[in-house]
């Protein structure tokens, strides 16, 4: 799975999606509602650097695969929407069987 660009693209959305629900679902919460800034700087940045990893996974499938915009923007918005990034595996790993 690491061997291959797509699979490589998998690992890291998986990962990116999971600290962004942790940001949304944990982190706000204990930020906005028992004054703890802390967990969004933490969890925040992580999820900062996870993105930058998905974007230069997502660069690294449309050249190697030669992608089309569209699905190119598939993926990037997927990363913006809760849960997104777990609907854009499915068909990731529905399109490579």
């Amino acid at each position: 799975m690491l061997n291959h660009p797509i699979g490589r693209l998998r690992i890291v959305a998986f990962i990116e999606g999971m600290s962004y629900l942790v940001l949304l679902a944990i982190a706000m919460p204990l930020k906005y509602f028992l004054d703890m800034p802390q967990a969004v700087k933490i969890v925040g940045s992580l999820h900062g650097l996870l993105f930058v990893l998905y974007v230069l996974a997502v660069i690294h499938v449309t050249f190697a695969h030669r992608w089309t915009v569209l699905k190119v923007l598939f993926a990037m918005l997927a990363a913006f929407i809760p849960f997104g990034n777990f609907v854009l595996d499915s068909r990731l790993l529905k399109n490579s069987r």
